[in-house]
């Protein structure tokens, strides 16, 4: 028997096929989550049934924002326990987990491989990925070139604290022929700043590890391992920790 994790978020889908007894991951699918959930749950099933196995040799297990639309799901949990669970089987047993997603940023404090505390943004896209997905948008940027230009910026402060309010203050910015590059820079600077006040509310233990789409942009770990006084871990198979723990639970 395989284990498939399904993971759908708010912007992106993820789903690894892992074998269990040998705890390795066989195969990883990335896509949009797009419109509609039921669609693109659908598409992964095709891709699972395309890897060369039946459906009955595989258990499927959803999580994510869109976890009820996996309804062909042997089970669905919870996206803490399974990105909790995920991180550790990526980065070890006492971890302090950053997800920084598309709609909410989740801290989650992990002992001895249990989860034990967690704190959830999921009232503000400020501190999360949506933010700097609307900043891009205004500055005529996909997401790779932002953080592209945001490499060779200087530091500016963007104040406000709600991504509706911060949007008008870069047109203001925009206004004032503030270069590209600082905006974007000032952006990526202002979600870290959330997202370590996030870690803050919790007694964090062990490393900190960074989970989610953002695990690979250089400019973001930097800064949050500059804030923290600490350097912030990852892998690029951290953006599947959400899958991967789904898979394993």
């Amino acid at each position: 028997m395989l284990y498939a994790g399904i993971d759908i978020g708010s912007t992106a889908a993820k789903a690894v096929l892992m074998d269990r007894e040998q705890n390795k991951i066989l195969a990883r699918k990335l896509m949009p989550s797009g419109w509609n959930s039921k669609e693109t749950a659908q598409e992964l099933l095709t891709w699972l049934l395309s890897l060369g196995y039946s459906r009955e040799e595989i258990k499927i297990i959803a999580t994510g924002y869109g976890r009820v639309s996996v309804q062909y799901a042997d089970k669905v949990l919870t996206e803490i326990t399974c990105h909790g669970r995920g991180a550790v089987f990526l980065g070890g047993p006492d971890l302090t987990v950053i997800d920084i997603g598309g709609q909410d940023t989740k801290v989650i404090v992990i002992k001895n491989g249990r989860v034990i505390d967690f704190a959830m943004n999921d009232k503000c896209s400020a501190g999360t990925g949506k933010f700097l997905e609307v900043i891009a948008n205004r500055l005529g940027l996909t997401l790779p070139e932002f953080f592209a230009l945001a490499e060779n910026g200087k530091d500016i402060k963007i104040s406000s604290m709600c991504t509706v309010f911060a949007e008008s203050e870069i047109v203001s910015l925009m206004g004032l022929g503030t270069g590209r590059e600082d905006i974007a820079r000032g952006a990526v600077d202002s979600v870290a700043s959330k997202v370590v006040t996030l870690v803050r509310q919790k007694n964090h233990s062990g490393k900190f590890f960074l989970t989610g789409g953002f695990c690979e942009s250089k400019l973001l770990i930097q800064k949050l391992s500059e804030i923290l006084g600490a350097e912030v871990e990852t892998t690029p198979d951290a953006r599947f920790a959400g899958a991967i723990g789904a898979a394993l639970l």
